[in-house]
């Protein structure tokens, strides 16, 4: 870790950044408070000015953060949506986005170089904040002034709603009551407490996590379950019968809203991994649909080059115009609310109204773990048998800007692909109708060869 914030400290150096300081944070995992002072004392044994945050901190408080307060740039120590036994080190460049491929390899190098040199500059933490050069900040503040220049919180909180929320023992926990309270919306939370092992779960909000939440909503009677991941950067939806709303839904809705309540117009961004229904929205309201490779580092510059209104990716994770150019699942999860406040409509309604407007649109995803030594033969199977017709369609191209990813004549697509952090192989599809999403699946599996 320490190396990490050297390298860190070096790059910042090198490219000019060091006079503007960095914010560093960290979420609820075992021993992340440690790993950020450690940090710290790093980052201000080189000189520069730390905002160290005094508790846990969701990421997207802490981009936020990085562009209130002009930093150079913002580390937060967390893993995210994985397991409980792994823990991580997140870079946020000057824009609060993360990092390009360009400054992930000149921090790298860096790091490398320090390792090599076994070079690393430490002021103790007492020491460092006797000299000013770390000092406490609470983003809560400038984060919550933000998300009420962004939407109008008034008509969430007079609505009566009665919510459960999961933050999944993570960084979010707290945040959404203290967003509502003060009105008739009632907030139910749930796995609040701080606790590294993350119980019973991995802290991803997907379906296979969410049967806790899907019960308690459930059982309370409730409008709509909402959760977050580790580090709050992700969300995810559960509707008033307790089923899960798919990543893809919850990307078109959101689009759906800033089109048609919000009255906004502007680019659309998606991964490619994220729904078709985006294409169709951007023809029924005449704005313009990019697509990227997986991976926000992706969505983030275009979002910020073009003006887009959303970005969003399959994981979960959504990120909106006039706000930082990063996935923030707190402010994803209240424009979500203000959707069903101004349709009054409830989760599962909005989901029939959406598909009035672009026709059924149904996903699955399913993650496959694989020898390390099979990986090449996996990618030459699909290399080297093309498929021109799957489900007795025909496959109109073969995109390979990440992955192989066939899209069929009726719209309907397949991917295959390699996790970009974990060792899986994940295929996935958009179709038509239920039926068809286990064909497929089961399709691309034959292609890849893998059970």
């Amino acid at each position: 870790m320490r190396y990490c914030a050297q390298g860190v400290a070096d790059y910042l150096k090198q490219s000019g950044l060091s006079e503007q300081g960095i914010i560093i944070g960290y979420d609820t995992r075992f021993a992340s408070e440690d790993f950020a002072a450690a940090t710290a004392e790093v980052i201000a044994g080189n000189g520069i000015k730390v905002f160290l945050c005094p508790r846990a901190t969701p990421t997207p408080v802490v981009s936020y953060g990085v562009l209130a307060k002009k930093t150079g740039g913002g580390i937060i120590i967390t893993a995210s949506h994985n397991p409980g036994i792994w823990n991580g080190f997140k870079y946020k460049n000057e824009h609060g986005s993360s990092a390009s491929d360009e400054t992930t390899a000149s921090i790298e190098k860096c790091v490398a170089t320090a390792f090599d040199t076994e070079k690393i500059s430490r002021l103790p933490l007492a020491e460092a904040r006797e000299k000013r050069l770390v000092e406490d900040i609470d983003l809560d503040v400038v984060y919550f002034e933000q998300v009420a220049r962004l939407i109008d919180l008034e008509p969430i909180r007079r609505a009566g709603l009665k919510l459960v929320y999961d933050p999944m023992y993570g960084a979010g926990a707290g945040y959404l009551e203290r967003l509502l309270t003060g009105g008739m919306t009632e907030v139910i939370e749930i796995n609040g407490e701080r606790n590294p092992l993350f119980p019973g779960i991995r802290p991803e909000p997907i379906a296979p996590n969410l049967d806790k939440l899907s019960r308690v909503v459930k059982e309370k009677g409730a409008y709509a379950g909402l959760a977050t991941d580790g580090d709050a950067d992700r969300m995810g939806i559960v509707d008033e019968n307790g089923i899960f709303l798919t990543q893809l839904q919850v990307f078109a809705l959101l689009c759906l809203y800033l089109l048609e309540v919000r009255g906004e117009r502007g680019p659309l961004i998606k991964t490619i991994t994220t729904t078709s229904m985006a294409y169709r929205l951007g023809e029924i309201f005449d704005v313009p649909v990019y697509e990227t490779a997986v991976g926000f580092k992706y969505v983030a510059p275009l979002m910020m080059e073009t003006g887009a209104i959303i970005g969003g990716e399959e994981s979960g994770g959504y990120g909106f115009r006039n706000h930082v150019a990063e996935r923030d699942g707190i402010l994803a999860i209240l424009y979500f609310l203000d959707f069903m406040v101004k349709t009054g409509k409830k989760p599962s309604e909005l989901i029939d109204y959406l598909y009035s407007k672009v026709g059924p649109h149904h996903y699955r995803r399913v993650d496959i773990r694989f020898p390390a030594a099979e990986r090449e033969k996996i990618i030459n199977r699909v290399k080297d048998n093309p498929r021109k017709i799957i489900d007795n369609v025909a496959v109109e191209r073969l995109d390979t800007t990440d992955g192989f990813r066939y899209i069929l004549k009726d719209n309907t697509w397949l991917l295959i692909r390699f996790s970009g952090t974990e060792p899986l192989l994940r295929i996935y599809t958009e179709t038509d109708s239920p039926e068809r999403v286990g064909r497929l699946l089961e399709i691309g599996k034959q292609i890849a060869g893998v059970d």
